[in-house]
């Protein structure tokens, strides 16, 4: 399987000698038993009946001349994060990794995560500083223990997205989780007389900490001791209890979430094409959905002011409902908004439920992580646990998405974060994880209401503390594996459409697969024309 413009790219710039051959003796005959012949029928025709259309096109050129159709880009987002922009080591480890953004990828994931964006109250890290340069990570001997590690300040990421033509992603606006979520609100909003007085109730300790430093990656103690005490706290006491008695913190904590969106609206709404407005909140709304009190999204808008979040600690009960509602307001009209899950259980739940409460979002967003590099070999011989199958079988991943199909309403899904780990670095092993990758990318590329797949970290050894070393689709030193081998094998050589036509009657027709294109056809005199257009 050669592909082209990529894997000249990739010869160009890493020394690259081959293109991606599939070793399917890697994969055992259990594992070939589910994703067997039938299937890939199945998904073949999916792809050419949703993915592709007929195109009539008019032009100049004389009958019987031939016309050379080359598809330029993708209306498909096919994405990954671009967290480590100007952080591995070298310039040309950095210019190899920005250069995929707008060759392998069409669509970057930027970092918006609120901790590292405002360390400090009103303190916006939005450009670069020293500490962000290429200058900085190039010297800098431990990378991923520095606080703003994977975490690139959004103006230098944004521009360069813009630059290469790319959809841009904003990920996320809010996120309870206490390693993303500024503790500074409770720490320096909340004053000291509603702190004692609720401590003094319930005879409990709220953690506290310095506000001069920022919350390290890895300050676990204080995440756990902080979550263990709001635990207690709303095991004592009910939501309006707390709230009364920290009316403050409840006010700073509405005013605060108001105010970023409302910032980063003014800076960046014009120019970011979607957004992750709420990450991972299903886990809440199904906790409160089973409580006396509210039941979902729709009854929390108008009442309890805070809840219980089980993995988090404390959050405003209707933030997700909240914050879309915010997000209306502040971006721009067109940009779609997005709620990012990974809890494919409860969401199709929380999804019917905003619909009932009437606040709009444009996308639904699905995650789908495979962290364990165990689970990669149990699949390769062909044993799917009930979760992995839900994940990774044909019939599960089907299952899947026609459940969040349904929920959605006809909007279209956003596989938003997609991690496929290899075992270890053997060649063998790598090749799992391509054989992997490129069964379920062709999957989710044929379900209908699908409109983009993002892979979530590029490079090993990048990802956020505790994730997998070996889940990238490049070596640490940015060297390709064969996962990248065959993702560019069907991104752009599998699915782009490359034709050569004979004019007739000023025209030319052709089914193709949805995105911009090139027509190139020689004129009587000599001469050469060119023709862009869109086929949607």
């Amino acid at each position: 399987m050669k592909s082209t413009g990529f894997i000249m790219f990739l010869f160009a710039a890493m020394s690259v000698h081959a293109a991606f051959e599939m070793d399917k003796s890697v994969m055992s005959e259990g594992y070939w038993k589910i994703w067997n012949d039938q299937v890939q029928l199945k998904i073949d025709a999916d792809i050419e009946k949703y993915r592709k259309v007929d195109a009539v096109v008019e032009l100049s050129a004389a009958d019987g001349a031939d016309v050379s159709v080359e598809q330029m880009t993708h209306a498909f987002y096919f994405g990954a994060n671009i967290f480590n922009y100007n952080q591995l080591g070298t310039k040309e480890r950095n210019d190899r990794y920005k250069n995929l953004f707008g060759t392998l990828f069409n669509s970057g994931t930027v970092a918006f995560y609120w901790q590292p964006i405002e360390p400090f109250p009103y303190q916006l890290r939005f450009d670069q500083r020293y500490e962000d340069t290429e200058l900085f990570w190039n010297a800098c001997s431990n990378p991923s223990e520095q606080p703003h590690w994977r975490r690139p300040p959004p103006d230098q990421v944004v521009s360069h997205l813009k630059a290469r033509g790319c959809r841009i992603h904003g990920h996320p606006l809010v996120w309870g989780n206490l390693s993303q979520m500024p503790r500074w609100i409770w720490d320096e909003f909340c004053p000291e007389s509603e702190k004692e007085a609720l401590e003094l109730r319930v005879g409990v300790k709220i953690p506290r900490r310095n506000t001069s430093l920022p919350l390290g990656r890895k300050d676990v103690e204080f995440i756990n001791s902080w979550s263990k005490a709001w635990k207690l706290v709303f095991s004592k006491l009910t939501e309006r209890e707390v709230a009364d008695l920290v009316p403050s913190f409840v006010k700073a904590f509405d005013e605060a979430i108001e105010r970023r969106i409302r910032t980063i609206g003014e800076r960046y709404g014009s120019r970011i094409d979607s957004w992750d407005v709420v990450n991972e909140s299903a886990s809440d709304w199904a906790h409160n959905a089973k409580r006396a009190w509210p039941k979902g999204e729709s009854a929390a808008k108008n009442s309890q002011p805070l809840t219980i979040s089980p993995h988090y600690g404390v959050m405003p009960a209707n933030y997700t409902y909240r914050s879309l509602q915010l997000a209306q307001k502040y971006m721009r009209s067109d940009a779609w908004l997005n709620i990012n899950e990974y809890n494919m259980e409860a969401f199709p739940g929380q999804i019917r439920d905003l619909n009932v409460s009437g606040v709009d979002f444009q996308i639904v967003g699905s995650q789908m992580h495979l962290f364990n590099p165990a689970e990669s070999k149990a699949i390769a011989a062909g044993e799917f646990t009930d979760e992995v199958k839900a994940k990774l079988s044909p019939d599960g991943i089907w299952d899947t998405f026609a459940k969040v199909a349904a929920a959605g309403g006809g909007r279209p899904i956003h596989l938003s974060e997609v991690t496929i780990t290899a075992p270890d670095d053997t060649p063998k092993r790598q090749m799992i994880q391509a054989i992997i990758m490129r069964n379920a990318y062709r999957i989710w590329f044929s379900i209908e209401k699908m409109n983009g797949i993002t892979w979530w970290n590029v490079v090993d050894d990048c990802g956020y503390a505790g994730e997998p070393l070996k889940s990238g689709i490049f070596t640490r030193d940015m060297k390709p594996k064969a996962a990248c081998f065959a993702m560019d094998d069907l991104v752009n050589r599998e699915w782009k459409t490359r034709l050569t036509i004979k004019a007739n009657d000023g025209k030319i027709s052709f089914r193709g697969f949805r995105g911009r294109y090139r027509l190139t056809w020689n004129n009587a005199d000599g001469t050469t024309a060119v023709k862009e257009i869109m086929v949607k």
